[in-house]
């Protein structure tokens, strides 16, 4: 049994009292956030739908706002045969050749662990294959509520395995996969990062990428009350997700908020996203915090005028075309300290 632990000197509550904020913030929301906002609030999810109905509201309601998908070399299906492991996706990146061994990047769909799926998040896929000169692999993980915790979570797990264990064979060098994810994609992508810091899972990252992550399912920061409602992932619609999810699960065993284990020494090196209209802004800042606090290598991608979720929304909000490609540069950068050719 894996043991819950605590932050030593972290509760959401004592950290009410500090003030936080993105560097170079000014306030203003993106004016290009604020007409998405307005287009889609009367489309968000309403308590009375099942979570079917809610997934297929998500997609119709989401695909207006979509970039265009960029070309990529290769798109394969990939159906592991180890026993529990998800189907995969895998998207080599515009210009790569088919017997080079390039980076990997496992990728992890947010949606609150109720939503998502490739038919929304390929233009985004896509973008950070070519951005990041990456292999992308999209990981089709089990969805709550109908699988709760630690489904998702382990089969994540067996996926990253996975894949590191037969990368040559897929293309990839073995040495520079990381492990990355959006929203409750980038919550599995800290955990994953722990268990492998603690030898749990047979997975070394190259680094971690957290894209406006859930990191305290406590939901205990002020940016939750700040952002309550008005900006798409409200209070209510937060708590339905990790209902979903969490169920009967402490919120705070560190497998479901990272936010609260033991200690983050030695982990990968992180890139972390922050938005400043974001319920979620201040656990990825407080999360970076945590990290620097541990000498682990952070990198954080502020964006101070936009909303949780704006990187699908590249075809209405221009910054997100902006934010993939520093994500591709702080990708290719921390790989580079790393292995440097």
């Amino acid at each position: 049994m894996i043991q819950m632990t605590h932050i030593p000197n972290y509760h959401p509550l004592a950290a009410r009292r500090r003030l936080f904020a993105i560097p170079g913030a000014d306030g203003r929301l993106d004016p290009a956030a604020a007409s998405v906002i307005a287009q889609l609030s009367v489309a968000e999810h309403n308590p009375g739908l099942t979570a079917m109905e809610a997934r297929k509201r998500y997609t119709e309601s989401r695909r207006r706002f979509l970039a265009p998908a960029e070309h990529v070399a290769q798109i394969s299906k990939i159906r592991p045969a180890a026993a529990g492991t998800p189907p995969l996706t895998l998207f080599r990146p515009a210009g790569s050749e088919a017997d080079t061994l390039l980076p990997g990047l496992v990728f992890l769909h947010g949606g609150g662990w109720t939503l998502g799926d490739l038919d929304i998040y390929e233009p985004l896929v896509r973008a950070l294959a070519n951005a990041t000169g990456s292999a992308v692999i999209w990981v089709d993980y089990h969805l709550a509520p109908e699988y709760p915790f630690p489904t998702g979570l382990e089969e994540v797990w067996r996926a990253a395995c996975w894949v590191q264990e037969n990368a040559p064979s897929l293309g990839i060098d073995p040495r520079r996969i990381g492990i990355g994810g959006d929203s409750s994609g980038g919550n599995f992508a800290a955990v994953t990062a722990l268990a492998a810091r603690d030898g749990r899972i047979a997975f070394d990252p190259a680094y971690q990428l957290l894209l406006y992550p859930c990191l305290d399912l406590t939901a205990g920061l002020p940016s939750h009350e700040l952002y309550a409602e008005g900006y798409l992932l409200t209070a209510k619609l937060y708590a339905w997700y990790r209902s979903n999810y969490l169920q009967d699960t402490d919120p705070t065993d560190w497998r479901a908020s990272p936010l609260f284990a033991s200690s983050f020494l030695d982990l990968a090196p992180a890139i972390i996203l922050a938005a400043g209209f974001d319920p979620l802004r201040d656990e990825a800042l407080t999360y970076a915090k945590r990290l620097k606090g541990f000498d682990v290598p952070v990198e954080v991608l502020s964006f101070p005028g936009q909303i949780h979720g704006f990187l699908n929304m590249g075809g209405t909000v221009p910054a997100a075309r902006t934010a993939i490609s520093r994500i591709g540069q702080a990708v290719r950068a921390t790989l580079h300290s790393r292995f440097p050719v």
